[in-house]
């Protein structure tokens, strides 16, 4: 006489357990981490959203086509402190001579302020996997291409051609520029909940305002993946 096939919880018998892998094992504890889904083959495409710290400050997107391409647009403000050298130094350049033929030929750069400095950003990179060295790790390169609005404000002095004294002046100034980027950095996804954690490294180099200029730029953020 036939053995009847032993019924399980959910109706399913062991044959339909073996078959379909439902008694894969569980891990529990410190061990249960879970690679973040950029990781995960079969579900691309994925989408990042989060913030980036350093220069510059920004809200991120990242749009993961696959596993080995991605784009990134990159908003926010550029970190101004490191470039108050580079300000003072272009004061002479965005004088206009038509402004001082009142008599004003001796003058000299003061100080300034800047009011505001966008940056916008798109980058396509190309990812490795460097998992073998940690899981979760990945080192991408790539290319881009930054736009730069910036709006000075810079005070003066300046002593007129018949006067002793010096006076102060104040003039202000809009600058728009933009540049090729090349990009490195690493991403590490190896976390409990859909986080993607990144640092990279950028060489701008300047094409409009100031061609041949070039900067490193870069910094570190968080991404929440979905």
């Amino acid at each position: 006489m036939a053995q009847k096939a032993r019924i399980y919880n959910g109706g399913k018998s062991m044959y339909t357990r073996e078959r379909h892998n439902h008694s894969a094992a569980r891990v529990r504890g410190a061990k249960a981490k879970t690679v973040c889904p950029i990781f995960e083959n079969s579900k691309y495409p994925y989408h990042g959203i989060g913030l980036k710290l350093g220069d510059p400050f920004a809200i991120t997107y990242k749009y993961y086509a696959n596993k080995k391409f991605a784009i990134v647009a990159d908003i926010g403000k550029v970190s101004s402190g490191l470039y108050n050298r580079y300000y003072a130094e272009k004061f002479y350049e965005e004088l206009e001579i038509k402004e001082f033929l009142n008599g004003e030929d001796s003058i000299e750069y003061y100080t300034h302020k800047v009011k505001s400095d966008l940056i916008a950003e798109v980058k396509l990179l190309y990812h490795v996997n460097v998992e073998p060295i940690s899981p979760g790790l990945q080192f991408y390169v790539g290319v881009g291409w930054e736009w730069k609005s910036t709006k000075i404000q810079y005070d003066y002095t300046y002593m007129e051609s018949m006067g002793d004294d010096k006076k102060f002046g104040r003039i202000d100034r809009s600058r728009f520029t933009m540049g090729p980027q090349a990009v490195m950095g690493i991403e590490y996804a190896y976390f409990k909940i859909p986080i993607s954690a990144f640092m990279e490294l950028e060489y701008f180099t300047d094409v409009m305002a100031d061609p041949g200029w070039t900067r490193f730029e870069g910094g570190v953020g968080l991404r929440y993946v979905f």
